[in-house]
């Protein structure tokens, strides 16, 4: 698939026809959008123009290369589910689950938050990104002051920070 001045060309691409006659039965979009957001659906890539227009138009979100249709084309062609699998966890909830295993277990080792947060990070993420974005969350937890280390770097062991020492 390839951008041109007038649209997209597409070469030998397989196209989901219930998705796509879903898309457009639903909605009032131009067959290039539907054809962008049916590879975007089956976590191809699309042009960056293509991505510009999606995403102000508002029918995509996500980074490259893990891009993913917004809610209004889930709820349009009854992806639902997916998209909720599919999306990122939010800092909030992520948060929350961290803090409410602390409260319950008084200590946690990076394993447990691994196990903790495993089925909540987004299908979309390597091995490596979700074990960056576990990390980048308990590194923002320990800034923030509402947890810290009792453990060593290699081997740590989170509690609340309000905990006693």
């Amino acid at each position: 698939m390839s951008a041109t001045a007038d649209g997209l060309t597409i070469h030998g691409a397989v196209v989901d026809e219930a998705y796509t006659r879903l898309l457009m039965q639903r909605t009032d979009l131009p067959i290039t959008d539907v054809l962008a957001l049916d590879r975007v659906q089956k976590g191809l890539t699309i042009p960056d123009d293509m991505t510009r227009r999606l995403r102000r138009l508002k029918l995509i979100e996500g980074r490259k290369p893990h891009l993913r249709v917004a809610p209004l084309v889930a709820d349009a062609t009854d992806t639902r589910a997916a998209y909720i699998r599919a999306r990122a966890l939010d800092d909030t909830h992520a948060t929350q689950l961290v803090v409410d295993y602390l409260s319950r277990f008084d200590t946690a080792t990076r394993q447990d938050i691994d196990d903790l947060l495993a089925g909540k990070l987004s299908g979309d993420l390597e091995t490596d990104e979700k074990a960056r974005r576990v990390a980048n969350l308990l590194t923002k937890l320990r800034r923030d002051g509402l947890i810290r280390n009792r453990g060593t770097r290699s081997n740590p062991v989170w509690e609340l920070a309000d905990s006693p020492a």
